[in-house]
């Protein structure tokens, strides 16, 4: 079975979540439309933001129910992101802080996904 390489997140307005991600990942989006934008990120993963409503079958799922995780090298790089998202205005839902994986922060995208960023406990 083939590996997954798309992760989708479902919207309420696709160009305002492109411009947050084309700001925070410093890239632009591959594929832009009212409805879809799509990023090609450096690991070969695809990230779709859909617009919620145009979404088949339905989605119930509500933001914040999952999260994309982003490992960086150490505890440094996790705080100078922290201090980076929140002087971009980036909700932080978790400061900074130590758990049983590693040293990590939660920051929220426009519609509530979590995005965590997170040093592995062995570095």
């Amino acid at each position: 079975m083939p590996h997954p390489n798309f992760i989708l997140l479902y919207v309420e307005n696709p160009t305002l979540s492109a411009h947050f991600y084309a700001d925070l990942l410093g890239t632009a989006a591959i594929e832009s439309s009212p409805t879809f934008a799509m990023f090609a990120l450096d690991s070969g993963v695809m990230l779709g933001l859909w617009a919620k409503h145009m979404v088949l079958p339905t989605a119930i799922a509500a933001a914040g129910s999952h999260e994309l995780a982003l490992a960086v090298e150490n505890n440094q790089v996790v705080d100078t992101m922290a201090q980076d998202w929140q002087e971009r205005g980036i909700h932080l839902a978790q400061t900074p802080t130590v758990l049983d994986f590693g040293y990590t922060f939660v920051g929220l995208d426009p519609d509530g996904h979590r995005l965590r960023v997170f040093a592995p406990a062995n570095n």
